[in-house]
């Protein structure tokens, strides 16, 4: 039986928030209200090493992060972010750069203001400011530093560091409950209201309210989904999603994921990291790839042409098929730094790379550019579909870097006329 209706596109939804501003220089990253959810990431160098922290800030940057936050701990890597910000400029890496700071950041941003003045944003984590009397002042002293340089926050509370005070005397008020709650939705509200009530007396203090974000972060996709649906509701603040310690690999890219996409088709998020534990030797710039492929999976953003793939089967049986994909998926990425800047509209390219003639052509003709592999054996020949149309076929061992060049002149030829109408 058949409907009349059609069936509906389903998107996500907007959550209503404030709009706010991340700036350095002539570069202004926008977040909340209708701005695009932005991809965050953060080093994990030594901050002290200035220069190796700037080499990785700006590989995580040419990967698409649009904030890199870096860890100032100690009087040494507060010294050092002037410099790291210094050799960010002279390299043309203009990405606004977010400061981390947990138990002394107090006394790292009042007595190193050349630190406080470079940084863009700061992270302030409630649960490791201070204890007891001491907690209002050195919240209060972070809170100057943010209003003097006239610089964001982002008040970020982690279940790993959450306020014990706050959280013993919540478990006793719920005590007190004719129907106690469990503890762990008791956990839940302590999360929030810390991050609430860190917010309120920033504002209180003369932050405007524009100038802050939260975060309540979790390790598990179940928790984070309650926290922030409920911290969503409470508030108008930008909201920074991410798991934190999401694991190594397939867990953790997994689990990031499917938490992320959820609370994203729900319009909750602004911004987004993707806390991946990198395997040994491999390059930090994958959790900045993932976060971007979570948008780009939900139609949020575009930031690299799409490439369409089938997996393989008994069709495909040489690994010809693979490694064509793989290169091709390489060559896209690697060259997208340069292509944005050149080739406005690029991230719209559609490219497809099939493995045999079942779907292979089309798929391809689906594509805006695409290549169809034979088959069993995958003998060195290829039909190549542009525009829905078979344009050529590629043969001989050098199919991968042939099809390279068909790309990079289709993109040449498809979106440099849009960039000289625009610059023009």
């Amino acid at each position: 039986m058949t409907s009349n209706n059609p069936i509906a596109l389903s998107e996500p939804k907007k959550r209503v928030s404030l709009q706010s501003q991340v700036t350095w220089g002539q570069r202004t990253v926008t977040v909340g209200g209708d701005a695009p959810v932005r991809v965050q990431s953060m080093t994990n160098t030594d901050t002290e090493d200035a220069i190796g922290t700037a080499i990785q800030v700006k590989e995580l940057a040419n990967a698409g992060s649009e904030m890199v936050r870096i860890t100032v701990n100690t009087p040494e890597a507060a010294k050092a972010v002037p410099y790291i910000r210094e050799q960010l400029d002279r390299m043309g890496v203009d990405v606004p750069l977010i400061g981390d700071f947990h138990f002394n950041g107090h006394r790292l941003l009042t007595e190193f203001p050349e630190c406080a003045e470079a940084l863009s944003k700061y992270r302030i984590n409630p649960g490791n400011v201070g204890k007891g009397d001491k907690r209002d002042r050195q919240f209060g002293m972070m809170i100057e530093a943010a209003m003097r340089w006239n610089k964001a926050i982002r008040i970020g509370v982690n279940w790993g560091s959450l306020d014990q005070e706050l959280l013993a005397n919540m478990m006793d008020e719920n005590s007190q409950r004719v129907v106690p709650w469990d503890a762990k939705p008791v956990m839940y509200n302590a999360l929030i209201v810390s991050a609430l009530a860190s917010a309120h007396r920033a504002q209180e203090m003369g932050l405007p309210a524009h100038q802050i974000a939260l975060s309540c972060k979790v390790s598990g996709v179940q928790d984070l989904i309650a926290v922030y649906r409920e911290l969503g509701r409470r508030c108008d603040y930008p909201l920074h999603l991410g798991l934190t310690e999401a694991g190594m690999g397939t867990k953790g890219t997994v689990a990031s994921s499917v938490a992320l996409a959820v609370l994203l088709q729900e319009g909750i998020g602004d911004t987004i990291r993707v806390s991946l534990t990198p395997a040994p030797g491999e390059s930090r710039t994958q959790e900045v790839v993932i976060a971007s492929e979570i948008l780009q999976a939900l139609g949020l953003r575009k930031f690299v042409p799409s490439v369409t793939a089938c997996p393989g089967c008994g069709r495909t049986t040489s690994t010809t098929f693979q490694e064509l994909t793989q290169q091709i998926d390489n060559f896209l990425r690697e060259r997208m730094p340069v292509w944005k800047h050149r080739y406005p509209g690029v991230e719209n390219l559609k490219v497809a790379v099939m493995g045999c003639i079942v779907n292979g052509p089309g798929e391809s003709k689906h594509a805006d550019i695409g290549i169809s592999l034979p088959g069993t054996g995958e003998a060195p020949a290829a039909p190549v579909f542009i525009d829905g149309e078979k344009s050529m076929t590629l043969r001989g061992e050098a199919i991968a870097a042939d099809f390279q060049r068909v790309v990079e002149n289709y993109i040449d030829q498809r979106f440099g006329s849009s960039n000289e109408v625009a610059t023009s």
